[in-house]
């Protein structure tokens, strides 16, 4: 698995870094029981200071996503953690309102930003994006 960050985006580093993450789990890129890399090598990877990488890790464990065992690594967390309806409500809107803001101070529409976010949804392709657009 590759993650990749964009920097020159406006969006913190670990942030990009966190919600990457967690798409890999939600799409199952990832599953439980896989192994990430070492904050060391991740951080080489990428780029970025491995404080940063420590932190993402951090964070994840304690939301229940990621499980470190001492000597053996990080790990995707057996389970998913469940969280509260109203949390996960308000971490989608925090996404949708970065993305929406960001898309219209880029000039795109509604329709664009819709149909976009169709197409990046898994299983989707590129096909019927620009089928949707027409």
């Amino acid at each position: 698995m590759e993650f990749r960050i964009d920097h020159k985006s406006e969006v913190p580093i670990y942030v990009q870094l966190k919600e990457r993450i967690r798409l890999a789990i939600a799409t199952g890129e990832l599953k439980p029981g896989d192994r990430l890399p070492t904050v060391r090598e991740m951080a080489v990877d990428l780029r970025i200071n491995a404080n940063t990488v420590s932190r993402v890790y951090a964070e994840l464990e304690a939301e229940g996503c990621l499980v470190t065992q001492r000597g053996k690594g990080t790990f995707v967390a057996p389970e998913p953690a469940v969280q509260p309806a109203r949390e996960r409500a308000e971490r989608l809107l925090a996404m949708v309102s970065h993305l929406t803001s960001a898309a219209y101070y880029l000039g795109y529409t509604q329709q664009e930003v819709h149909a976009a976010i169709d197409v990046s949804w898994p299983g989707r392709h590129e096909t019927e994006y620009r089928r949707d657009l027409s």
